[in-house]
């Protein structure tokens, strides 16, 4: 393996988590997660409409689907594991390219809690919601086999 892709691969390592040198770097964010919890705009998000969605992050990439198996949201994504809470910055693909989004995220075993400002809105500091935010926390239902 030549010096560079040992460079990059140590680099995603440092961004993503864990790899060896001879192999592709895996988030430990990998995975499918069912949504248990949501809050927009102050508010709670009722749990019948957020049954059945499911959220798969793969690499740096994040796919949100519905109880009817269609996709509502999708997204690139950089973690910046250097704050606390970690910050993420997303780039959508699906409803409207092209839209910024910034937020916190944290992982602790297999629960994921997100929290981002739409267009317009303030980051946010904590994990809940004022104008413009949406939050939600997420259970791992599998780890991706990728």
């Amino acid at each position: 393996m030549n010096l560079q892709v040992r460079v990059a691969a140590l680099t995603l390592t440092a961004v993503y988590g864990y790899a060896s040198a001879d192999e592709p770097a895996k988030s430990k964010l990998d995975g499918t997660y069912t949504i248990v919890a949501g809050e927009k705009n102050g508010k709670e998000v009722p749990a019948d409409s957020l049954k059945g969605s499911i959220i798969v992050f793969d690499g740096d990439k994040v796919l949100g689907i519905d109880k009817d198996k269609k996709e509502f949201f999708g997204a690139s994504f950089v973690i910046d594991k250097t704050t606390t809470p970690f910050t993420i910055a997303m780039t959508s693909a699906a409803p409207v390219k092209g839209e910024k989004a910034v937020g916190i995220i944290e992982m602790k075993d297999d629960t994921v809690r997100i929290c981002y400002a739409l267009p317009g809105g303030d980051a946010p500091k904590e994990f809940k919601t004022t104008d413009k935010q949406h939050c939600f926390t997420m259970k791992r239902a599998s780890k991706s086999g990728k």
